[in-house]
């Protein structure tokens, strides 16, 4: 009997032992405080689930646990963190954890920069930076004004309480930017970039699917319908290259000329180019966006605009040398991607055992940059949900903020590489049309966010336009 019972005792602690190491949630990975996984292999899942985005789901974490916190995304431990001082102890890391965009692969395909890491990842961006520096963008001025105008001269002629939809104008004119921007003559054309603005639409819509159904499974219309759409936009970049091969470029190159002359991969070239345009599209997109919805909503902060516009560039095109006249335009921008949380959040990971905040950071374990949560702390940006530009004036912009605001992410090579291609696209975009037209807000309209890769509104935001004079 004795014999048993000590058995049955050595049984009973053998399992705790083997439930605590091999449970998810063991306090043996880190002395981080955080959740324990809600389900053995969906992690904490159910609760982001739950709280309606990864982003709301941190918010909760980290006023929950404070600036440094772990949960499992899945069956992985993982940590998160949001603080200026911890961000400044993170810039080193270069490599990004896979896993947290993985859902994407079906749009950005397995071969994109956006799954790449080490020396390929770092080889790659060394490529890819160039034709969008600071060196580059110059270039694209004449594109971007012209762009613009076209767009005030169809909108010109619409009645003045006509309805707008103001996001899908957005998206219009940044496609057309980017695309004549980076992909040469191809898109100068409209029937092209309508045709692959409709596939692209149709892709997009099926990834924010997934987040919520599943992805289509094989054979299903749905499936049928994006494979047909990304087969679309796949032939459209293969034209592009051809045409491109067939007259190459004369003077500056521009970024499909940078992938053509390094003999990539072609499989490499179709997921980069996607992955560029999602990127592009809905970051700056959604960023011309909201910031017009901000201005129609805030008709001071518009005037001002307005008038800074007209005393620093007037009629005349705007060019590169101009975005240094026009502090206030930069400063709503700011506050626009402040307040929207455009990109909500980033991460990377370290093959080794590392520090951060004082705690051990287990090998490979995705660490989240949780940048839109320092957008809304409370701390560094009083009445979060107040839209104020002054905030981003130089006399209140201290040393701190900029190291909480970090709209495009931060550590070293990883940051986006498409920054400076998107404040200098926007601010041409924003002058032009808030120089020609008054933007109103058609009454009775609830606009609310929706947190996922990118930030959006949930629904189709409707303006009207008076003309300036």
């Amino acid at each position: 009997m004795l014999a048993f019972a000590i058995f049955a005792v050595t049984f009973v602690v053998a399992l705790i032992i083997a439930v605590v190491y091999l449970y998810p949630g063991s306090a043996k990975k880190s002395t981080i405080p955080g959740m324990d996984p809600s389900d053995p292999m969906e992690g904490n899942f159910p609760d982001i689930g739950a709280a309606g985005s990864l982003h709301e789901f941190l918010m909760y974490l980290h006023e929950k646990f404070g600036p440094i916190a772990s949960f499992w995304f899945g069956p992985k431990y993982t940590v998160s963190i949001a603080s200026p001082e911890l961000f400044r102890e993170h810039t080193g890391p270069f490599d990004r954890p896979p896993e947290l965009f993985a859902l994407f692969e079906p749009l950005i395909g397995k071969n994109s920069i956006q799954f790449a890491n080490k020396a390929d990842g770092k080889r790659r961006r060394n490529i890819y930076d160039v034709p969008f520096g600071h060196d580059s963008v110059k270039y694209f001025y004449e594109t971007f004004n012209e762009v613009a105008n076209e767009l005030v001269k169809k909108l010109s002629s619409v009645p003045k309480d006509e309805h707008l939809p103001l996001i899908q104008y957005c998206h219009a004119i940044v496609i057309k930017g980017l695309t004549q921007t980076s992909f040469g003559d191809y898109f100068k054309d409209d029937a092209n970039i309508l045709k692959f603005r409709h596939s692209y639409e149709i892709c997009w819509n099926e990834m924010e699917a997934s987040l919520t159904e599943g992805l289509p499974e094989e054979g299903t219309e749905r499936h049928k319908k994006f494979k047909e759409a990304l087969g679309y936009l796949h032939n459209s970049v293969r034209d592009v290259i051809k045409q491109r091969k067939e007259n190459p470029t004369v003077g500056h190159q521009v970024f499909i000329d940078v992938l053509i002359e390094n003999e990539l991969p072609e499989d490499q070239v179709l997921d980069d180019c996607i992955s560029f345009m999602v990127g592009g599209f809905h970051t700056s997109g959604y960023l011309l966006a909201w910031t017009l919805y901000f201005l129609a909503t805030h008709q001071e902060c518009q005037e001002k605009v307005y008038k800074e516009v007209m005393e620093s560039v007037g009629k005349n095109e705007v060019e590169s040398s101009d975005l240094k006249s026009l502090p206030y335009l930069r400063q709503v921008l700011e506050e626009s991607l402040r307040v929207s949380v455009l990109a909500p959040y980033a991460a990377r990971f370290q093959d080794n055992e590392s520090q951060l905040g004082g705690h051990v950071i287990p090998p490979g374990t995705p660490v989240i940059h949780a940048l839109g949560v320092m957008l809304q702390d409370e701390e560094l940006w009083p009445e979060p949900d107040k839209f104020d530009p002054e905030r981003f004036s130089e006399k209140r912009f201290t040393p701190r903020h900029q190291a909480a605001f970090k709209p495009f992410g931060f550590a070293g090579k990883r940051v986006c590489p498409g920054q400076h291609f998107s404040y200098a696209e926007v601010t041409v975009f924003l002058a032009i049309l808030c120089r020609a037209f008054k933007f109103n807000l058609v009454p009775g309209q609830v606009v609310e966010p929706k947190h996922a890769l990118v930030t959006s509104p949930k629904d189709e935001i409707w303006v009207t336009l008076e003309k300036r004079s």
